[in-house]
C-alpha cells in the first residue's frame, strides 16, 4: 500500500513538474535565440569592463574569483551584507589618550570656574560626563586652554584645513551661552 501512495505522489510531482518546465524553457530559449535592447545594452557596458565582471554577471566564476567582489566592481551591492551597521561612526574609531590630553575641545562642556591661590581651574566634562580640572596652558588633545575667565574658558584650538594646511582658531566656551550661543 505504501509503495502505491508512493508511487501516486511522485507521479503527482513529475507531472508538476514537466508543467511548468515548458514555460520556463520556452523564455530560456526565446532569450537565447533573439537577445532583447536591455540584454543587448548590458552586454555592451560589460564588454567594455573587465572580462572577470561580465563572467559575475552570467553567474559564472572565473579564475577562482569570488562573484560578490566581483559584483562590487560593477556597482551592484551585496545582497548578503546587512543594511544596518553595527560598527560606530568614524569619528569614534579614534583613540584617545586617557585624562586631560584626551580631551577634544569641541566636544568639552565648561561646569564652572574655581579661583584659587594660584590661579583660575576650570571644571569641564566630556561626552562620557568625566570631569576634569583644568589650568591655563594645559595641553588637550586638538589645542591649548589659553585663559580662564569667571564666566567661561577660551581654548586655542590646531587644526588642518582640507590641504593640510596647520590652522590655529580661538574658541571660548562659557558656563551659561549666551542666546543665538552655541555651548
Amino acid at each position: 500500500m505504501r509503495l502505491i501512495t508512493a508511487a501516486g505522489s511522485l507521479f503527482a510531482l513529475l507531472l508538476v513538474c514537466l508543467c511548468l518546465a515548458p514555460g520556463s524553457w520556452s523564455q530560456q530559449a526565446a532569450s537565447a535565440g533573439k537577445p532583447s535592447a536591455v540584454v543587448k545594452v548590458k552586454n555592451a557596458a560589460l564588454a567594455k569592463s573587465s572580462p572577470s565582471a561580465s563572467d559575475a554577471v552570467l553567474g559564472e566564476p572565473s579564475g577562482g574569483q569570488n562573484i560578490l567582489a566581483s559584483a562590487e566592481r560593477i556597482g551592484k551591492r551585496d545582497p548578503f551584507a546587512a543594511l544596518i551597521n553595527n560598527q560606530r561612526d568614524a569619528g569614534a574609531g579614534i583613540h584617545l589618550p586617557p585624562g586631560k590630553a584626551g580631551l577634544v575641545i569641541a566636544t568639552v562642556r565648561v561646569d564652572g570656574t574655581v579661583r584659587s591661590g594660584v590661579g583660575m581651574i576650570a571644571i569641564v566634562s566630556n561626552p562620557g560626563n568625566s570631569v576634569y580640572f583644568i589650568r591655563e596652558g594645559d595641553r588637550l588633545y586638538d589645542g591649548t586652554v589659553e585663559k580662564i575667565g569667571l564666566d567661561g574658558v577660551t581654548f586655542r584650538e590646531d587644526s588642518k584645513d582640507a590641504f593640510g594646511h596647520p590652522i590655529e582658531r580661538t574658541v571660548t566656551k562659557r558656563i551659561y551661552a549666551i542666546a543665538g550661543e552655541e555651548q
